[in-house]
C-alpha cells in the first residue's frame, strides 16, 4: 500500500517556488548557461505583443536571473545557431529545439482542420490559395504578412487579417513554416526546414500518446506539484489525453499522487521536487509568467486573485493595465502597475496595492526591485504615481533609494 502523502499550503507553495527556478541565488552576471538553464526549466516562455512594459517573453528570466542583456535571448531565439524555437506551446511561445517532434502531434492536427474554427473553415475553403503562399516562400525565401496582404480581410475578430496573412498562420499552425527572424514584434516566416536545424528535424516524430506523456512529464517538472487541470494547461493539451498521461504516469511512480491544503482536487508531485526551507527571492512577475499564469492554480498556492485588466476598461479595472505581482519570499505581497516612459527615460509606477502577506520591508524590497528593472530597461530613474494604497510608502521607499 502506498503511503498517503499530505502537504501544507507552504510547502507547496515553496515546492511550485523552487521549480521554477526561485530557489536559487540571482548571478552575479548572467550568461547563456544561466539563461539555458531557464528555458530548459521552464520548457515554454510564453509571448504576448504588449509592450507597455517590456514584452512579456523578456520578463521570465529577468525574474529569475535579474539585470540580463535582452539581446542574449534574442541570440537564442532568433540567431543563428538559436535554442528555442516559436510555436503554440502554452499559446505563442518559445520553446527549446528539442520539443519540436514532441509538437508534431498539434502540426498534424492542424493539418487535419483540428484547430481554431475561424483558421480551420478558412484553410477548406482557400486550400488551393494556401498551395500557392507556400509554393511561393519555397521559391522566394523568408516573408512576413505584409507580403501577402491583399485580398479581403477579416471581422475584427480576426485581428482584420488579410487572406495571405491566414494562410501563414495556417501554414505555421500545421508545421509547414516557422519564425525565421522577427523585425520588431513582425514575425518573419520560412519554411520549417530552411530554419530548424537538420539533426532536430531528422529525430522520429513520436505517437501522440508518447508526446503527450513527455510533455506532462515536463510540466510535473516545471510545476514541482499541480492537479491534473494544472498539468494540462501547461503545454495546453486535450483534456482526454492529458487525464489518460496522467494516470499513466501514477501507475509508472513517474507522479505522486498527494493531498494539498487548499486543494479541492488531488494533486501530483514530480518525484525529484526539492522542498526548501525558504524561498527568499524578490521578483516581479510578468502577469503572463509561468508560475501565475493558470489563474486558478495562482490562487490555490497564493491565495491571490491575478486577473489581467488589459481588456476591461479603465473605469473598471482594480489594479490597472499592465499589472506585475511582487513575489517577497514564498508570497505575493503586493502588485504594481507599470509603464516604461521611453522618452522621459522612466519607469512609472501608475498605481501600487499591496496584498494581505505584506510587511514592514516590503517598499523597500519592492523599491529595491523596481531600481533593477529601471537599470535593465535602460530608464534613469523610477516614479510612483500616487494611485493604490501602497503609493506613499513606495514613493517614499523608492525617494529614499535615489537620495
Amino acid at each position: 500500500m502506498k503511503e498517503k502523502i499530505d502537504l501544507s499550503a507552504k510547502q507547496a507553495r515553496r515546492i511550485a517556488l523552487a521549480a521554477q527556478g526561485f530557489a536559487e541565488a540571482r548571478p552575479a552576471s548572467v550568461n547563456r548557461r544561466h539563461f539555458a538553464k531557464t528555458a530548459d526549466r521552464l520548457g515554454v516562455i510564453q509571448l504576448d505583443s504588449v509592450n507597455v512594459l517590456v514584452r512579456t517573453h523578456y520578463l521570465p528570466a529577468f525574474s529569475r536571473l535579474g539585470v540580463y542583456p535582452q539581446a542574449l535571448l534574442e541570440k537564442e531565439a532568433w540567431g543563428k545557431k538559436r535554442s528555442l524555437f516559436e510555436y503554440w506551446g502554452h499559446e505563442a511561445s518559445l520553446m527549446p529545439l528539442a520539443l519540436q517532434p514532441l509538437l508534431r502531434w498539434r502540426m498534424a492536427r492542424a493539418q487535419a482542420g483540428e484547430l481554431w474554427g475561424g483558421l480551420a473553415r478558412f484553410a477548406k475553403e482557400k486550400r488551393a490559395y494556401i498551395k500557392s503562399v507556400l509554393a511561393e516562400i519555397e521559391k522566394r525565401g523568408p516573408v512576413t504578412g505584409g507580403d501577402f496582404a491583399t485580398g479581403p480581410r477579416g471581422a475584427s475578430g480576426w485581428w482584420s487579417w488579410s487572406d495571405g496573412k491566414r494562410a501563414l498562420e495556417w501554414l505555421f499552425w500545421a508545421g509547414y513554416l516557422t519564425t525565421a527572424t522577427r523585425r520588431g514584434f513582425e514575425r518573419v516566416y520560412d519554411l520549417t526546414e530552411r530554419v530548424m536545424p537538420a539533426d532536430i528535424m531528422g529525430l522520429p516524430t513520436p505517437s501522440e500518446a508518447d508526446a503527450q506523456r513527455e510533455l506532462v512529464r515536463m510540466a510535473a517538472r516545471a510545476m514541482g506539484i499541480a492537479t491534473e487541470a494544472d498539468l494540462r494547461d501547461y503545454f495546453r493539451l486535450p483534456l482526454q489525453g492529458a487525464r489518460a498521461r496522467v494516470q499513466e504516469l501514477v501507475e509508472a511512480g513517474e507522479l505522486l499522487q498527494v493531498s494539498v491544503e487548499g486543494f479541492h482536487k488531488p494533486a501530483y508531485l514530480h518525484p525529484e521536487a526539492q522542498t526548501p526551507r525558504r524561498i527568499g527571492a524578490h521578483a516581479l512577475l510578468s502577469p503572463f509568467d509561468n508560475l501565475i499564469w493558470f489563474r486558478d492554480r495562482t490562487e490555490r498556492l497564493f491565495g491571490v486573485k491575478v486577473r489581467l485588466e488589459i481588456y476591461t476598461p479603465a473605469e473598471k479595472r482594480t489594479h490597472g493595465y499592465y499589472v506585475l505581482p511582487f513575489l517577497e519570499g514564498d508570497t505575493i505581497t503586493a502588485r504594481v502597475d507599470l509603464k516604461a516612459d521611453r522618452k522621459a527615460s522612466v519607469l512609472r509606477v501608475q498605481a501600487s496595492h499591496t496584498e494581505p502577506g505584506a510587511g514592514p520591508d516590503t517598499p523597500d524590497r519592492l523599491a529595491a526591485e523596481l531600481a533593477h528593472m529601471a537599470e535593465w530597461l535602460g530608464m534613469e530613474r523610477v516614479e510612483v504615481a500616487g494611485r493604490g494604497n501602497l503609493a506613499n510608502a513606495l514613493g517614499a521607499a523608492v525617494a529614499a533609494l535615489s537620495a
